[in-house]
């Protein structure tokens, strides 16, 4: 294709050119969720900055896989369950209907596939005896049925973060029992007394469950093939986890991801976001203080691999941005009627019906995803578009502008006026409950217009304007938005 994308590749260090493996095609495979609890506001942020990566892809021409995981089986995941009183899988299947409520909420769009861990145990026995046939594992020397990654078997183990093996830490994933070395990590767990007997499957070492890191090896490259175009997450996932999925792939013969892309942490308070400071913040609270869309506005409103710092006050500065753009659509669509255009569509692709993106905002998406810089072409646009609707000159003109901005938009994963957020239930109910109160009010000023009772038409007008409600008089009748913060 004509088009160069350039992405931000953590394994080189440098801002590489996305050649796919295939012509035409992206694969992405991202770490989902380990469905041990409710999601928070930092598994939203990852999962909406690869649905934007994903859909400018789509923009651009590419069809796109995008595979998804689901950690449901996992130490933490028996543990709570335990704690909870359920059956794990129970306890994973709950908190993971949680996440794809939590995904839908923000419209991101459903992956390719989103294959859970359970379901992939063949797979991952296959990869691990393909690790211990070229020597890089090896079953647990006492015995006990575990297997391990040895670590200093592979020359380049700490190329994806950039350290050196006698730098590292031990490896926590499981006790010291049975290793050569404290670095390596699990790729097959014995099963325990205590444990659960359905959280076990057999292996040629022994009835047991997958290591935490050999899943995600096994599962991208079942889907995506043994070299794949993107493999992204959190940042808090670069090491362990990517590093080991990296070496133990390698190691295995498979070329692997060509790029490695990895999202910000997010602050809360000015600190990082953690379990152990009890300062997460999770997608059930953030709904029931904002709208889904304020959310995946204030998501999207920084670097992709920049600290997102969030409070009260972010969100407060974001959602009055967001408003400021939907207010002009709201405004532009009552006043084009009829010559308001359609909205895109995107399902494969993007059906933009003619439309494309200015030259600035794509420039700025096609360099790393650069959201901040496609932004601010967006409220440009907008600018330019209130001039049009305020002079009341050239529909044509802005029906093109809200076309454009509603496209860069949906690009984004934030259009006001998609179908998505139309139905969102609150946002719905308010909007239709201040529609019907400034109509009711409307009425009651054309009536005292008509009865030439000015004074009170004139009241009617400033009551609606103290509360940031402006009214117009159209020859079509009144249109009406709400002012800008």
């Amino acid at each position: 294709m004509c088009v160069t994308i350039a992405l931000y590749n953590t394994a080189s260090r440098t801002t590489d050119e996305l050649r796919p493996v295939n012509a035409g095609h992206v694969g992405i495979y991202v770490c989902g969720a380990t469905v041990q609890g409710e999601p928070h506001i930092g598994h939203l942020r990852s999962a909406s900055v690869f649905d934007q990566l994903r859909r400018w892809l789509m923009y651009r021409g590419y069809s796109v896989t995008l595979v998804r995981n689901v950690t449901d089986i996992d130490d933490k995941i028996l543990s709570k369950s335990a704690e909870e009183g359920r059956p794990w899988f129970a306890h994973a299947f709950k908190y993971e209907r949680a996440f794809t409520q939590a995904y839908a909420a923000l419209d991101v769009l459903p992956p390719s596939y989103e294959p859970r861990a359970t379901g992939h145990i063949t797979e991952m026995i296959e990869l691990i005896d393909r690790l211990i046939d070229a020597g890089y594992a090896y079953p647990a020397l006492d015995d006990s049925g575990d297997v391990y990654f040895a670590a200093t078997s592979w020359a380049d183990y700490g190329e994806l973060t950039n350290q050196r093996l006698e730098d590292m830490e031990p490896a926590n994933d499981a006790d010291m029992r049975g290793k050569k070395d404290a670095r390596d990590f699990a790729l097959w767990k014995a099963h325990k007394p205590g444990e659960p007997g359905t959280a076990s499957w057999p292996a040629p070492w022994g009835r047991g469950r997958p290591g935490w890191h050999i899943e995600c090896s096994a599962m991208s490259t079942k889907y995506l093939g043994e070299n794949f175009d993107i493999h992204g997450g959190g940042l808090d996932l670069r090491f362990p986890h990517h590093e080991n999925e990296l070496a133990q792939s390698r190691a295995a013969g498979d070329r692997f991801a060509n790029i490695w892309m990895h999202s910000g942490l997010l602050n809360v308070g000015g600190d990082k976001m953690s379990k152990s400071l009890g300062n997460s913040v999770f997608a059930s609270e953030l709904f029931h203080r904002y709208s889904p869309l304020a959310v995946r506005f204030f998501l999207t409103g920084a670097s992709y691999r920049s600290i997102l710092e969030f409070s009260p006050e972010a969100m407060d500065r974001q959602t009055a941005s967001l408003d400021r753009l939907a207010n002009f659509l709201q405004r532009a669509r009552q006043t084009l009627g009829e010559d308001a255009p359609a909205l895109p569509e995107v399902s494969d692709g993007y059906s933009t019906r003619g439309v494309d993106v200015p030259a600035e905002f794509a420039a700025a998406l096609d360099d790393d995803l650069g959201v901040p810089r496609a932004l601010s072409v967006v409220f440009a646009t907008v600018t330019e578009g209130a001039k049009l609707l305020d002079s009341g000159q050239d529909r044509s003109q802005l029906t093109q502008i809200v076309a454009e901005v509603e496209l860069m938009l949906d690009i984004l994963g934030v259009n006001p006026s998609a179908e998505a957020w139309a139905q969102s239930g609150t946002n719905a109910t308010v909007e239709t409950a201040l529609d019907s109160l400034v109509d009711a009010l409307a009425s009651q000023r054309a009536a005292a217009k008509a009865e030439k009772d000015f004074a009170t038409a004139d009241a009617i007008r400033d009551s609606l304007a103290s509360a940031g409600i402006v009214i117009e008089d159209t020859a079509d009748g009144y249109r009406y938005h709400v002012k800008d913060s």
